[in-house]
């Protein structure tokens, strides 16, 4: 169910969301040990509540994520109104520098009665020779496309090129020609159009939307715009096309091609995967960026170029360092599995974490220091850390325990750490962990962005689950990517990590590092490459949606902890500060709570408990 957000006012963080906020300002782990002040929350900077976005009624899907707002009963219209605005801008030559400075409107939402203005304004006759390079019919038995990743129309507006030789008072849109004038038009993205009048009127024939048993390539082709003759034509103005429609064509283009590699029709995927790199260009923002990742993984497959060893492990916790910096994903992850760790160490006097994912330890500083501040004092806190052998031969596990130790000193918290070394969490065994009995020792374990990548060897999440169990944990904390990446069906995987990441790339668009946001998009890239590139047990990245979980934690003997209404008030508020602005939401789905952005949930957290053990028995 979806909680609606508190009344904020008199309303106080605890002593976790206080730790949480001194621990996002420093660097985490991996800086100088030392007391991190202690933040006061005005009660005026409670987090903003998301409201459901009103979705209109019988509005064409396709054309609605793109910002234009058509009635699906509308559709035949509209397309008649396009056709006849093509015939009055084809032959009106004379008009179409007026048209291009002022009658072009960026990204109209209501395209039916744009259109019929600009109809109006143009007054077209009957007869014309048109000259517009139009999209290609579809290809037979397309694939099933979920455009909804679209970035939206105010993302894609018509091009504007500065030419160096061009006089400051022309229209970024409309050019006058000069003799070098072919050679700049070949390198600009996107499609341009000239308004020749020696153009064959054939040429008509090929932009209507009609079906077409050509094959799949026809839909993706993009007509030549260096086919005209500049020397003879100097005077015509050029218009440079809104790069919506090759946005539409870009997404078919990558569906095409992942339907290619999935029936083995290499040549016709690398066809594609060229034609993808040519689209990208027009693209702006977040889709630019999507698309070019998934080309690269696509090419990628195509070419069977793999990594010959894994991304050393200090590169990745760098990575993952700058994402945790640009956006609240990993800051939400640790504070909520923060918040059901401490309720469940309520009252006991020895507590014992052990981290599947260790990093740079980054969750740990704010649970200490809310520990710290517990009535009646801290428990002893014992932490082990889990993580893999470095490249270098370094120990940084132990470097993280030396510095969290140091923490430690400095708030007055009894400290035991020790790091484990392992390449995998399969090959852990309980007997290796020295775990203390139950009565002097409560146990909590604790797993971000890790469980899903067992799921690559059989077999492997079981044995897991099963060593989890002998631990006799209070609770167990997961968070896990909300997708499902690891179906058998390439294709399906396909479409889901394409729909995923492009939301993902979306939110990071208002960071205001630029170091960060570039580091972060390569982490998100490195596993598109791996959920796309890569097969059997190289294909780590294997998301699994909450629904999966709760199936796989149930048959291995645990019974879900509900996070409280407390933890969803506490994140709420937190995370308005953290990210600073709209866009993300929070939802509590029975007793997890899920993170996203705007309406689709990108991260979950849940918690887990042996089945038939109850929490809050006092050591």
């Amino acid at each position: 169910m979806k909680r609606e957000h508190p009344n904020p006012h008199h309303t106080h963080l605890n002593p976790l969301a206080d730790a949480s906020m001194a621990a996002s300002c420093s660097s985490g782990a991996g800086s100088s040990a030392g007391v991190y002040p202690k933040q006061e929350i005005a009660a005026g900077k409670a987090a903003k509540m998301w409201e459901e976005e009103h979705q209109e009624a019988g509005m064409d899907e396709l054309l609605a994520v793109l910002g234009y707002k058509v009635r699906s009963s509308d559709m035949a219209g509209v397309a008649q109104k396009l056709e006849q605005l093509e015939e009055a801008m084809c032959i009106q030559q004379d008009n179409l520098s007026q048209l291009a400075s002022d009658t072009v409107h960026y990204n109209p939402s209501d395209l039916s009665t744009w259109l019929e203005s600009m109809l109006s304004e143009l007054n077209p006759p009957t007869s014309f020779d048109s000259v517009m390079a139009a999209p290609p019919p579809p290809a037979q038995n397309p694939p099933t496309i979920d455009e909804s990743f679209l970035a939206p129309a105010e993302s894609s507006t018509i091009t504007s090129i500065d030419f160096p030789d061009q006089k400051k008072h022309q229209s970024s849109t409309v050019f006058e020609e000069s003799s070098s004038f072919d050679s700049d038009l070949k390198a600009i993205p996107g499609k341009a159009i000239y308004s020749g009048t020696q153009l064959e009127s054939s040429s008509r024939e090929s932009k209507r939307l009609k079906p077409s048993s050509g094959s799949s390539s026809d839909l993706f082709s993009i007509p030549s715009i260096g086919a005209f003759n500049p020397a003879n034509e100097s005077s015509r103005p050029v218009i440079l096309v809104d790069s919506q429609e090759n946005g539409i064509r870009l997404v078919h283009a990558l569906m095409a091609c992942a339907d290619a590699v999935q029936q083995n029709n290499l040549d016709l995927a690398e066809a594609l995967v060229k034609q993808i790199n040519y689209l990208a260009l027009s693209q702006a923002g977040a889709m630019r960026k999507v698309a070019t990742f998934f080309a690269q993984a696509l090419a990628r497959r195509i070419y069977r170029v793999y990594p010959e060893n894994p991304l050393d492990h200090s590169l990745s916790d760098m990575l993952q360092m700058h994402f945790y910096e640009t956006c609240p994903y990993l800051k939400f992850a640790h504070f909520t599995a923060n918040q059901a760790i401490l309720e469940a160490f309520q009252g006991k006097k020895r507590v014992h974490v052990i981290d599947f994912s260790m990093n740079q330890g980054m969750q740990w500083p704010a649970l200490m220091q809310a520990l710290a501040l517990r009535p009646g004092g801290p428990p002893a806190f014992r932490l082990t850390g889990i993580g893999p052998p470095s490249t270098d031969n370094s120990d940084h596990l132990q470097e993280v325990g030396w510095k969290l130790a140091q923490l430690a000193e400095t708030i007055h918290v009894e400290f035991e750490y020790r790091g484990f070394v392992a390449n995998s969490l399969a090959d852990l065994d309980a007997s290796m962990l020295e775990l203390r009995p139950s009565e002097v020792e409560s146990v909590a374990v604790n797993s971000v962005f890790e469980l899903h990548k067992l799921l690559s060897r059989p077999g492997a999440i079981e044995k897991v689950l099963s060593v989890v169990k002998q631990m006799g944990p209070e609770i167990v904390t997961v968070v896990e990517q909300e997708a499902n990446h690891n179906g058998p069906v390439f294709l399906d995987r396909f479409t889901e990590s394409l729909h995923y990441y492009s939301t993902l790339f979306d939110s990071l668009e208002g960071s205001v590092n630029g170091q960060d946001k570039v580091m972060s998009e390569v982490y998100l890239g490195n596993q598109i490459f791996n959920v796309v590139a890569c097969e059997g047990t190289d294909r780590f990245e294997r998301h699994e949606t909450l629904a999966q979980w709760r199936t796989r934690f149930g048959s291995a003997g645990f019974a879900p902890a509900h996070l409280g209404s407390n933890a969803f008030k506490q994140a709420s508020m937190l995370l308005a500060l953290f990210a600073g602005g709209d866009g993300y939401r929070v939802e509590e789905n029975n007793g997890c709570l899920l993170l996203g952005w705007h309406t689709r949930p990108l991260i979950a957290t849940s918690a887990w408990q042996l089945a038939g053990k109850k929490l809050g028995a006092t050591h």
